[in-house]
């Protein structure tokens, strides 16, 4: 939070979270007390498709983990980055859709 305000110095931002217990916890609220122009808005509990996070999770998890076995934690994490990659590499715009 404190690289989210050193990122932009100046006037009121506003930031939208999602219902993740983390968000919510004493110290993220004795810190948003402390930064008067920052103000949290949060997401209606189970609108998963309101929050972007959630369909990049899922194509993160069918290109690089799914249906695979990692021996240690640098093999995994070798296959995110190069699906992370992979997805760069072929971006486009995410078209909005209610989820089904």
């Amino acid at each position: 939070l404190d690289a989210v305000v050193a990122t932009w110095p100046e006037g009121e931002l506003v930031l939208i979270m999602d219902n993740l217990s983390v968000h919510k916890t004493l110290d993220v609220r004795l810190w948003s007390l402390a930064h008067e122009r920052v103000s949290f808005l949060f997401q209606p509990t189970y609108t998963p498709w309101l929050n972007l996070i959630e369909p990049w999770w899922k194509t993160l998890r069918s290109l690089s983990i799914q249906g695979r076995g990692f021996a240690d934690l640098d093999s995994m994490s070798q296959a995110i980055g190069a699906a992370t990659h992979y997805w760069n590499a072929h971006a486009h715009p995410f078209h909005w859709r209610t989820a089904s």
